[in-house]
């Protein structure tokens, strides 16, 4: 039963079985993504566990001019000439905010809990304070819906939607995690759900800097408009490359075989043209989201206006502030003697912005300088 003609079938199946797995060793080897039980995951339009909170929402434009008649009365007698002309312009300058036809600029921000957070939001918001009929998208990398966070926000009176819209748990353990990929994802999924087919998007970070001039020259994009963006990679910009009014190329110190080799900032889309693709989407995938998500609309050469001059200006710069870790106080005392100071509620809100915290017990001691001399808190209450 055990005879040559079984023994070589055996040979022959084990020879079969070795080559397989040689095959399938070298496929990924050579294809590590082919095989990564992420890979299948980084492209879909919704995930199981991704998460979509409104947490705040206002469409009340309730800006004011940018200095009040009761706020310049308070500051002088006899206004001068540019101020007596201010408060002239400034009611017509109001209505045409509020009540303007020009098209919507949705200003899409992801952002997430940090010491810079806050700070961040307020110089952001103090920009684009000056921008009419723009709605702003703030979305968190946050479980939860910020109330401190919403409070800056509402202040500057722009129209506005607060998002928690956290990464999923399975990107956050990766080396180069995609940040700021579920906030825009989130921001896509909150225009679908409410319809927005006119108007502009743009994705915004909170840590750029932005010419008010980008504004006016994005409004009226058609299918996707470009420009460069400053302080990018090697070559310090990035931007497309124009010939005769039309984008030919890129400029980009970082190719990596990107299709759309532009920064996330570098690129705005109209909402009429972004409705034609229903399930655009941008992957968990860090340095070609933008590079998807171009692809994912079918964005072709000639689709592309350039801005800012035929790429010669510009107007927005990845400034991007570097985190530090917030530092610890150490106070040694009852807290509640501090607000005999300006320093409790001082410090009280420095901790809830995250900025820095205060321990009994660890930490740097905190001291005070009196006439040059360095002196314990308990100076004041001994």
């Amino acid at each position: 039963m055990g005879g040559p003609r079984t023994s070589i079938f055996l040979r022959q199946k084990k020879f079969q079985f070795v080559l397989v797995a040689a095959v399938v060793v070298f496929l990924i080897v050579l294809f590590p993504n082919l095989y990564d039980s992420d890979y299948e995951k980084e492209y879909p339009l919704l995930l199981e566990n991704e998460q979509l909170v409104i947490c705040y929402e206002s469409n009340v434009d309730s800006r004011k001019a940018l200095y009040a008649a009761t706020t310049l009365s308070d500051v002088t007698d006899e206004p001068s000439t540019t101020q007596r002309n201010h408060h002239q312009q400034a009611p017509q300058q109001q209505s045409q905010q509020v009540n303007g036809t020009e098209p919507v600029i949705y200003f899409v921000t992801p952002t997430y809990p940090r010491r810079e957070q806050i700070a961040e939001i307020i110089r952001l918001g103090q920009t684009l304070m000056h921008v009419p009929r723009l709605h702003w998208i703030v979305a968190d990398d946050t479980n939860s819906c910020s109330e401190v966070l919403n409070s800056h926000i509402r202040k500057f009176g722009i129209p506005y939607t607060q998002l928690a819209s956290p990464m999923p748990t399975m990107y956050r353990g990766r080396k180069n995690a995609p940040r700021g990929v579920a906030n825009r994802r989130a921001a896509l999924n909150w225009i679908r759900q409410n319809q927005k087919k006119t108007g502009v998007l743009y994705f915004g970070d909170d840590d750029n800097t932005f010419d008010l001039k980008l504004f006016s020259e994005i409004r009226y994009t058609k299918k996707v408009s470009m420009f460069p963006v400053g302080l990018i990679g090697d070559y310090g910009i990035s931007s497309p490359i124009v010939r005769n009014g039309r984008v030919e190329g890129f400029f980009d110190s970082w190719p990596a075989k990107r299709k759309w080799p532009v920064d996330m900032a570098g690129f705005a889309v109209s909402l009429e043209y972004l409705a034609l693709s229903p399930n655009a989407t941008m992957p968990f995938k860090a340095g070609y989201e933008e590079d998807e998500f171009l692809k994912s609309i079918g964005l072709k050469l000639e689709d592309i206006e350039p801005k800012a001059r035929n790429c010669t200006e510009i107007l927005v710069w990845h400034t991007q502030t570097k985190s530090s870790k917030s530092p610890t106080i150490r106070i040694s005392m009852d807290r509640q003697k501090l607000d005999k100071l300006n320093l409790g509620a001082l410090l009280r809100r420095l901790e809830s912005m995250g900025v820095n915290h205060i321990s009994e017990s660890e930490g740097t001691t905190a001291q005070a300088i009196v006439n040059g001399s360095v002196k314990p808190f308990s100076f004041w209450f001994s």
